[in-house]
């Protein structure tokens, strides 16, 4: 292929030195460089990611509100211990939750298609903003950052009881009728089957 790539730029060299119109014929050459240097680009680059598994890659949190998620953390803590909640574990990512069932087998990664039942409130007044009456299907990687963290925390089977930050849920825009603005939420999820 470099050989081939050596004429083509020595045509175009020649047929820009022996042109009366070098304007337009340079525009070419430089068309050509840049065409050659942007396949050039992108062949380095899917080499380069070849062999990451992106389903076991975390989701990225890099443009999280971390003045936000400090509040947010300040308050889920408090309402625990108002609550006095037991067996709390904290995630390193500020994430709170309680497993109340393990499962078995494997734990689903990002790219998963995850089957669940779920309740979720609102902490702020524990009201009830969305359940589902059946199962739900859905890739995990396309879900709210709190369930990308915190349901690979179980296994099939397993249920557990996420206090998701709102940086990690609707933010500061909210959703719907039902969520506000900054709104901390809880979620009690069975994990029911990983595809």
């Amino acid at each position: 292929m470099t050989s081939e790539l050596d004429k083509l730029e020595t045509h175009y060299w020649l047929k820009f030195k022996n042109s009366e119109s070098s304007n337009y014929t340079m525009r070419h050459f430089i068309k050509f460089v840049l065409a050659v240097s942007y396949f050039t680009i992108a062949a380095f680059f899917s080499g380069c990611l070849k062999g990451v598994d992106q389903c076991s890659t975390k989701p990225n949190l890099h443009n999280i509100d971390q003045t936000q998620l400090e509040a947010d953390i300040e308050t889920i803590d408090a309402y625990l211990a108002e609550k006095d909640i037991e067996r709390v574990q904290k995630h390193p990512s500020g994430l709170r939750y309680v497993v109340t069932n393990e499962g078995s087998g494997s734990s689903p990664k990002l790219c998963d298609q995850v089957t669940l039942i779920y309740l979720g409130k609102l902490m702020a007044n524990n009201d009830v903003f969305d359940q589902s009456s059946k199962p739900v299907s859905a890739p995990l990687n396309e879900l709210i950052y709190g369930w990308q963290l915190g349901i690979p925390l179980v296994k099939k089977e397993g249920s557990i009881t996420l206090y998701v930050p709102s940086v990690y849920a609707y933010g500061d825009e909210g959703t719907g009728e039902n969520i506000p603005a900054n709104a901390n939420l809880i979620f009690d999820i069975k994990l029911l089957d990983i595809n």
